[in-house]
């Protein structure tokens, strides 16, 4: 005999009906737009923000980005340990990735989509991080007492022709410490520690600011011959007025054409190793590397793509070809401790 309820315990069925309605998902369609992925950035570029949505937009996962400093996002990784949120960590320098990988935050991971579009130079033997972008530390030069058909090499500017006319950042600069990590690799301590003394005694001036004050030394006259990234000097020529005027009284040299190769370096991303979301970051990784965030990505900063043959901008265009150094960015950050004891010893301040 069939059961009969009562009326309230009908709405009471009929109520519960309702609640498991909106509570459960109603198919795949509403499964995706529940997807997501957390972002821990030291990249602060709008370009990057435009992008995170561009992938919103083609995938309907949503991407939660917080930022800081690296220093302040390592940290913040290790002290949330296996709770942490996040699931990709970006920032600048393969330095910066190598102390990442130290503090033992960052997992494998396996895309043959990544391995295939990020050359083996800029990205982790093991998969834990791979470049996004490119930087060339380049020497920009006076064009007024610089002849143009002067070449120089790095090793140039720590001769005696170049006493007083050098300008550069301080060896505290991670993009110094890695530029010496290169030439350690390349050409052993002791030519390195030669190198960064050379160069402490050909400095113009205490080093002091950023890279596009060392630009703005030049063009006043300060020195003669600046050590660069090479998108902070593209983006002075795609900037304000005062920008472009003194970008234009300098010229680019790719230096070590033909002994090795021009230092690059990347901004890079690696999956957490924790990652609650751990596909979703690879899938916002690859995006990435494709053709389409490539271009944004040069276009919005200046920095070459990791992926050959993505269009770049007229102004890095302008900049004309170069060979890089064959180095590959993890022994970079590996050498960086090695690197900072050169430094201090050379009396590079």
């Amino acid at each position: 005999m069939p059961t009969v309820l009562s009326r309230a315990a009908r709405g009471l069925a009929v109520a519960a009906a309702a609640v498991l309605a909106i509570l459960l998902p109603a198919g795949p369609a509403s499964a995706v737009g529940d997807e997501v992925v957390h972002v821990y950035s030291a990249r602060h570029y709008d370009v990057d923000e435009r992008l995170f949505a561009r992938f919103t937009e083609q995938t309907g996962i949503r991407v939660r980005v917080i930022e800081g400093t690296s220093d302040e996002l390592i940290a913040r990784l290790r002290r949330e340990g296996d709770l942490s949120p996040a699931d990709l960590f970006i920032t600048v320098d393969a330095g910066r990735l190598h102390r990442a990988v130290e503090a033992g935050i960052l997992g494998p991971a396996d895309s043959e989509v990544l391995r295939e579009r990020v050359p083996e130079t800029l990205r982790h033997p093991d998969g834990l991080w791979f470049g996004l972008t490119k930087r060339a530390r380049v020497i920009v030069v006076s064009r007024e007492r610089v002849p143009a058909e002067v070449q120089l090499d790095y090793e140039d500017l720590a001769t005696p022709a170049w006493r007083g006319r050098v300008l550069v950042r301080s060896s505290s600069n991670i993009y110094n410490q890695s530029l010496v990590a290169a030439m350690i690799e390349a050409n052993g301590v002791e030519a390195a520690e030669a190198w960064c003394r050379g160069i402490a005694a050909n400095l113009a001036r205490r080093p002091q600011g950023g890279d596009r004050d060392q630009v703005r030394a030049v063009a006043a006259g300060e020195g003669d011959a600046a050590i660069v990234n090479h998108y902070y000097l593209a983006q002075m020529l795609a900037g304000s007025p005062a920008d472009r005027a003194a970008a234009s009284k300098v010229r680019v040299i790719f230096p070590n054409q033909d002994a090795g190769g021009t230092h690059v370096n990347v901004s890079g991303a690696g999956v957490v190793r924790t990652a609650p979301n751990r596909a979703n970051a690879i899938r916002l990784l690859e995006f990435l590397v494709s053709a389409e965030a490539q271009e944004i990505l040069a276009a919005g900063t200046q920095e070459y793509p990791v992926v050959e043959g993505v269009t770049t901008t007229p102004v890095l265009a302008a900049l004309g070809p170069f060979t890089a150094q064959a180095v590959n960015g993890a022994s970079l950050g590996a050498r960086n401790a090695e690197a900072v004891r050169t430094l201090d010893r050379s009396g590079w301040r």
